[in-house]
């Protein structure tokens, strides 16, 4: 009985913050399109009321924890389903996110991507997606911000493998800013797939940069171990066994 009214509330929450996500994006609309201010001030009430709207009708809090960075960073992040991505965006002044360029098209999400300074970027083309990529990045950042890219590329449950890319290291080469890693583990009550929302502390958590000047072959690994060491433990502290997932 009782999974079945967490179910129930986790629908009615879902719907909600789609709904929420139209009336706010037409409301802020007129504003976004004239003034970056206006995207990135709609974009945080967004993320601010979900997290809200998370802890009061599904029971999912939210901490968020380590040194948050305000410069010009690289923020090479744990992606395991839309909720990290709320908690980093609102945690962060000013974030630009690497994004499929598929999402460019969806109503709402993509005028605001645009506005925001998000990078699109064409996952079929590699190489040379990797190129445009780090040449429209540098474009961007004439404007400071904070750039979040997914290592993995994707959204990854907890306690799959999936490999790091090199994109991240190109940018962290190109741009020779730091980067800061970022665990989660906000899969385990907000899954990637589906519609049940499990109650419990979702945590984002911000940690050492690795400064310029490492190479590529050393930051990846670098990067990849301080980031699943962190995201298993963090896991691991909600209840939920990593090592256990095959």
């Amino acid at each position: 009985m009782r999974m079945t009214v967490q179910w129930i509330r986790s629908l009615i929450f879902m719907v909600t913050i789609y709904a929420w996500m139209l009336i706010l994006g037409l409301v802020f609309a007129p504003y976004a399109l004239f003034s970056k201010h206006g995207a990135l001030r709609a974009c945080k009430t967004y993320a601010r009321t979900t997290l809200w709207l998370a802890r009061w009708m599904v029971g999912i809090r939210s901490d968020v924890r380590g040194k948050v960075p305000t410069g010009e960073v690289v923020i090479g992040a744990k992606h395991q389903s839309f909720l990290d991505i709320i908690m980093i965006f609102d945690a962060i002044p000013h974030g630009k996110f690497i994004m499929k360029r598929e999402l460019l098209w969806t109503p709402v999400i993509g005028m605001y991507a645009r506005r925001l300074g998000c990078i699109p970027v064409n996952r079929g083309k590699k190489g040379a997606a990797v190129a445009k990529m780090v040449k429209d990045v540098a474009k961007e950042f004439t404007e400071p911000g904070q750039l979040v890219i997914y290592p993995q590329g994707t959204r990854v449950a907890p306690g799959a493998q999936k490999p790091y890319k090199v994109g991240t290291a190109v940018l962290y080469e190109g741009l020779e800013f730091p980067c800061v890693p970022v665990a989660t583990n906000a899969g385990v009550f907000w899954p990637r797939t589906g519609v049940m929302r499990k109650p419990g502390l979702a945590v984002v958590d911000f940690l050492e940069p690795i400064e310029p000047g490492v190479g590529r072959d050393m930051f990846l690994g670098r990067l990849e171990e301080v980031i699943e060491t962190r995201s298993n433990a963090l896991m691991k502290e909600a209840g939920f066994d990593p090592d256990g997932v095959h």
